[in-house]
């Protein structure tokens, strides 16, 4: 399973971002601690996991500690070992995806034109906390948002995110290496 890993940190000089190898991770504190490795003092370290172009998990530590993982389909630790060592510990799941959808077409209204226009229905089951980058401008609905969004792959969501965080020349320039 090929998989992409890139911390982001934020400290006082804003944005920096590093690719991490997460193959000897024994589990979800020893990644925390391959974060923190990157900058220790940093007010936010995210860690954004995808792979095989199909699932997404986000990591984040606020100065270090208070881990929170939120990953884009339950069905990731179930078909793989980076899965179950990301995604094993969370137990809650995020918020019903089928809510999110349903709040979201209703903010765009109920235009008989959009019938044909309507969203499919989610074939994902997103666990942990959808929260997690509400403080950085990126509310729960939005992350579920784009990772329910047909067509969108992991790396799309990740690029959509960090540009909204404003570390997305700096995680981009690791993906082109």
């Amino acid at each position: 399973m090929s998989y992409f890993a890139v911390a982001a940190v934020r400290g006082s000089d804003g944005w920096t971002a590093s690719e991490l190898d997460l193959s000897g991770a024994a589990d979800v504190e020893e990644v925390a601690d391959l974060m923190r490795d990157v900058d220790a003092d940093a007010e936010v370290s995210l860690l954004f996991v995808e792979s095989d172009e199909t699932y997404l998990v986000i990591l984040r530590l606020d100065d270090g500690e208070d881990l929170r993982v939120f990953g884009s389909d339950s069905a990731f630790a179930e078909e793989s070992r980076l899965g179950a060592l990301l995604l094993g510990d969370v137990e809650e799941p995020a918020l019903d995806i089928d809510e999110v959808t349903a709040d979201v077409e209703e903010e765009v209204g109920d235009d008989e034109d959009d019938d044909d226009e309507r969203a499919p229905e989610p074939d994902m089951d997103p666990v942990g906390d959808p929260d997690l980058l509400a403080d950085l401008g990126i509310p729960s609905s939005r992350l579920l948002e784009l990772c329910a969004h047909d067509g969108l792959l992991p790396a799309d969501v990740i690029t959509a995110v960090c540009q909204r965080l404003g570390c997305a020349d700096e995680v981009d320039a690791l993906r082109e290496e």
